[in-house]
């Protein structure tokens, strides 16, 4: 019989990340490669450790082979307990049926008989794609001081990003009075971060509601948390104001790793009083050569730098040749950029192989139109032939030829 936990983590990492594109075509959106040396869902199984919370339950469902062979027993992230610890929750563990996860609260209603297991008082439902630094103790001492059923955490937003988020309308003490979902106009700029702490009690009942009713998308956003404030459910807004992003983007996601060179971002990857724990295969320590200039970057180790990066983070095994010039990108583990090449403003994903000479983005300085420009990507293990060029914004998901342009 499992032990009785306070508190348990619900981890939702099933979805499909379809604005990634080819970055998510093999993988889910958690397991994306981020920072050189992390992949995103990093971030919060570390938060879930760092805050005491032992006992994860992780919802996979798309492309899940490489984030379930990631997680593994959870060993990196001090997560393989004999009570407890870190556990994947494929569609196929639920009560009844042999459906897939129809939606967020379906997914965690699906495994309501997992969370009974350790007869919890509170539940935390996370969110495996959100770059951020969190300590869940401090939110679940504030639902608890509250006596909230549902606490919902909350970021200042610029008021003209508003309209981007789901936003919160809170009473002085922080209860909830009403919410608005991407609204044209925005009342507010407290965004919802997607992280939840409820009461398993009522949460379970709205649960099992929700799953009964006919036409309901099954999600919390939509419908479970709705339904609980409709009926009048204590339901209250946690300020946090720290880094947090959303990478749901290529733009968030480059933009994301940019923030990690950026002083002024207040993301800092160092502080070990509060560590992001990775799987991390050994690697020999990274190689820059006399001929190298190397500006503002991040390199990882196993690298073996000839050429010129400039604001760039430069992820395991890469190597850049001699006369190959890297701004502003992101070259994921494995990647080769040879000589003659350059990468303005990309993402290039694991393995993939640019050739001499070829050209992948620009600089939005150099675009006759702004509208057209956005970050490049080209997928994983692909070839870009000789003097191949890459245009801004475009999404390259197979070989280009030499001298080719898309």
């Amino acid at each position: 019989m499992a032990i009785k936990k306070d508190c348990i983590a619900m981890l939702l990492a099933g979805g499909q990340g379809s604005r990634l594109g080819i970055l998510t075509k093999d993988m889910a959106k958690p397991a994306v490669p981020y920072g050189g040396k992390y992949r995103i869902i990093d971030f919060t199984l570390s938060n879930c450790v760092n805050s005491g919370l032992d006992t994860v339950g992780v919802m996979t469902q798309y492309q899940p082979l490489e984030l379930n062979n990631y997680i593994g027993n959870g060993q990196p992230w001090d997560l393989d307990r004999a009570d407890g610890g870190v556990h994947i929750l494929s569609p196929y563990q639920k009560i009844r049926g042999t459906e897939w996860y129809k939606g967020t609260a379906n997914a965690i209603y699906q495994n309501i008989n997992f969370i009974d297991r350790y007869s919890p008082e509170y539940v935390a439902v996370l969110s495996g794609d959100h770059i951020y630094k969190m300590d869940y103790r401090k939110m679940l001492y504030f639902h608890k001081e509250k006596k909230a059923d549902c606490t919902i955490a909350m970021l200042e937003v610029p008021i003209e990003e508003a309209s981007r988020f789901g936003l919160m309308i809170t009473n002085e003490d922080y209860s909830i009075n009403s919410f608005e979902e991407k609204p044209k106009k925005p009342r507010s700029n407290k965004a919802s971060m997607g992280v939840y702490i409820f009461t398993w009690e009522k949460l379970r009942k709205y649960l099992v509601k929700d799953a009964e009713t006919k036409g309901s998308s099954n999600d919390f956003g939509k419908d479970v948390i709705p339904s609980m404030h409709k009926n009048g459910e204590r339901m209250f807004a946690y300020p946090f104001g720290g880094y947090w992003k959303d990478v749901g983007t290529i733009d968030s996601l480059w933009e994301a790793n940019l923030d990690l060179l950026n002083p002024k971002a207040n993301i800092d990857l160092s502080d070990n009083s509060w560590k992001i724990y990775a799987k991390n295969a050994a690697h020999p320590p990274h190689y820059i050569s006399g001929s190298a200039d190397v500006q503002n970057s991040i390199v990882s180790a196993g690298c073996e730098i000839d050429g010129s990066v400039d604001y760039s983070v430069i992820f395991s095994n890469v190597d850049i040749e001699k006369g190959a010039k890297v701004k502003y990108s992101i070259i994921m583990p494995g990647a080769v950029i040879k000589s003659g090449a350059s990468v303005e403003y990309s993402i290039i994903a694991e393995n993939a192989v640019v050739e001499n000479g070829a050209k992948i983005g620009e600089s939005p300085e150099n675009s006759k139109n702004l509208e057209d420009w956005g970050v490049a990507v080209v997928g994983c293990d692909l070839t870009i032939g000789k003097k191949a060029k890459v245009l801004p914004k475009s999404m390259i998901d197979a070989d280009l030829k030499g001298g080719e342009t898309k």
